[in-house]
């Protein structure tokens, strides 16, 4: 382990993560993850989440440091994976359930919808339409689902077209952007 992140509110607030040394592992800032926490405060109660692409899983983490009732990381590195489930267990949460999984080839699965998801893929990938296609076409979204979707500063992903902007920010290299999910409209 050569890194360690702080998780900054909740019930966890200022319990640390170890965080391996691995390639492309890239956890989000702190500064980034206050942000958005202050913008789900609303809505984060006893929602049940979906870190895809976990890496450290700070992000759902956090969620659960803060009220969420469940998180579902998916993690293709088994390292990073077997981190995240030692850090889940030092923090004694029994709320989150760690899947060693291809994101991808996690919702070509059978899908339970999420209120909130964390979409934030391995930038170098660029895997932000064809996961935002499979949540969306799949039924990994609850009807009014948030949506977190995390990428490069001057890039905004193409996203399906009734994802409507909540809110985003830029941070150093970083775009974040908060999205709500609207039902398509059957066409008349």
């Amino acid at each position: 382990m050569n890194g360690r992140i702080r998780i900054i509110g909740g019930s966890l607030r200022n319990s640390r993560l170890e965080v391996p040394d691995l390639p492309g592992l890239r956890p989000t800032p702190e500064r980034v993850r206050e942000t958005l926490f202050n913008w789900l405060a609303p809505m984060l109660a006893g929602v049940r989440a979906l870190d895809l692409c976990a890496g450290t899983g700070a992000l759902g983490i956090e969620a659960i440091s803060r009220g969420a009732g469940t998180v579902r990381f998916v993690e293709r590195d088994a390292r990073a994976a077997q981190a995240l489930r030692a850090n889940l267990a030092r923090l004694k949460t029994g709320d989150g359930a760690v899947t060693v999984a291809d994101a991808a080839a996690f919702l070509d699965g059978t899908p339970t919808p999420f209120g909130l998801v964390f979409l934030d893929p391995p930038f170098a990938d660029d895997l932000w339409p064809a996961l935002a296609r499979k949540l969306e076409a799949h039924g990994w979204l609850a009807e009014q689902a948030w949506i977190y979707v995390e990428s490069p500063r001057d890039h905004a992903p193409a996203l399906p077209s009734n994802w409507t902007l909540h809110r985003e920010g830029r941070a150093g290299e970083v775009r974040h952007a908060l999205y709500r999910r609207c039902p398509e409209l059957p066409l008349s």
